[in-house]
């Protein structure tokens, strides 16, 4: 596979380059992650979304253990060449690992952050490894 339009992004030092991850129908920002370029060359073979997670220092398969795949519709470099946005259908509705829609529940509200987003599906019956 010739992957050559890899060679336009900007990585950073670490061989990274940031994930942003919308709902393609309505354009909600569900979640925010990291790739490299094996990570990126295997969501556009597979399709779904696969990210390189840094804590685990391995590839993740968005979903995995919670079945909440990402379906790829269409991705997109910034003009800096250093983000890439992910306009995906999440699979089950829930992006984030506390079980709510998206990663970004929490407003700023009167110099607290509270949280205006419902969970969705408790995260114990989520992850049950």
């Amino acid at each position: 596979m010739n992957n050559a339009w890899q060679n336009e992004i900007r990585w950073t030092e670490d061989g990274l380059v940031p994930v942003i991850a919308q709902q393609a129908d309505s354009g909600k920002i569900l979640m925010f992650a990291w790739m490299n370029s094996e990570s990126l060359a295997l969501t556009v073979a597979e399709g779904y979304a696969v990210y390189w997670s840094r804590s685990r220092q391995r590839l993740w398969r968005k979903g995995e253990e919670s079945g909440h795949r990402q379906k790829v519709i269409d991705l997109f470099l910034d003009c800096d060449e250093d983000v890439i946005l992910l306009k995906i259908e999440q699979e089950g509705g829930i992006a984030c690992h506390t079980g709510r829609e998206s990663c970004f529940y929490r407003r700023l509200i009167n110099n607290q952050w509270q949280a205006v987003e419902p969970i969705l599906k408790d995260p114990n019956t989520i992850y049950t490894k």
